[in-house]
């Protein structure tokens, strides 16, 4: 279920990150969707969903941080 444009990320994302995390959030998802395709790619017991939201929040995590109610870039 990669992800054709922003109006289609989850609830959660689209009401917190800024449009360029969402961006990332995104192309990460995208890219682990299709990477993590093989289960024996994965820790545990994932589904291919889970592992490829862990993903790209990680990948947002790496240029934003939360502060308070916010997400912010990095500095």
């Amino acid at each position: 279920m990669p992800y054709q444009n922003l109006d289609e990320l989850p609830d959660s994302v689209k009401a917190h990150l800024p449009r360029h995390a969402q961006e990332i959030y995104k192309g990460a998802f995208n890219h682990a969707w299709n990477e993590y395709a093989d289960p024996d790619k994965r820790r545990g017991d994932a589904s291919r969903e889970e592992t490829a939201h862990k993903v790209a929040w990680s990948a947002v995590k790496r240029e934003y941080e939360k502060q308070g109610d916010r997400w912010v870039r990095k500095k």
